[in-house]
């Protein structure tokens, strides 16, 4: 029922075309290696593969892509494990026609969109666009940082270099502009990455 009327919504937009209507991540990503797609607007709830792991998957094998999540849920968590996975815009189910083409436009020449019904302050706003993008493998190294393990058992574990282990760790202190772990793990965890 959603899918049809988001369809019927989106069939509305004079400059939207439509390339296909799917009810799951795996369906979704066999029409990304079908068609050319420029943007992709996914629930969060799906079966087996949630819209969060979507984002991610089509940021790492479709990077030019843009995602515009949707959802039922504006708590701030959600909207920013999205944007931490790739996505650029957030959307409420609620979203009026103008508001869903106002989105497109904006994810299109590459501003991040947030729906006006997201109860979100200024400076949440502006500390979501500050969220660094991290790699799956960087997101790794992160959680077995916090999970207390030194870069000798992190290599291990991983299967990688200790020099590999040591050039995510200075990135991720470079892209969380911090200076030491403690603080990486603070920020990581306040912004729920980890």
């Amino acid at each position: 029922m959603v899918l049809e009327g988001m369809r019927s919504m989106l069939a509305q937009i004079t400059f939207v075309e439509i390339t296909g209507a799917v009810s799951n991540a795996y369906t979704a990503l066999e029409t990304l290696k079908k068609s050319a797609i420029d943007i992709v607007i996914t629930d969060i709830n799906m079966p087996e593969i949630s819209g969060i792991e979507l984002a991610l998957k089509i940021k790492k094998e479709y990077s030019g892509v843009k995602v515009i999540a949707m959802s039922t849920f504006k708590e701030r968590s959600y909207i920013s494990q999205m944007i931490q996975n790739g996505a650029s815009g957030y959307l409420v189910k609620s979203a009026s026609k103008e508001e869903i083409e106002e989105a497109i436009l904006s994810v299109y020449e590459g501003k991040l969109y947030m729906s006006l019904d997201v109860a979100l302050s200024v400076t949440d706003k502006d500390e979501l666009k500050t969220i660094p993008v991290i790699s799956g493998r960087e997101k790794e190294v992160l959680q077995l940082i916090a999970d207390g393990l030194t870069n000798p058992q992190i290599a291990e574990k991983l299967f990688i270099s200790m020099h590999t282990v040591d050039s995510h760790r200075k990135n991720l202190l470079t892209k969380f502009a911090v200076k030491n772990t403690a603080s990486l793990i603070r920020i990581a965890a306040q912004e729920k990455i980890i």
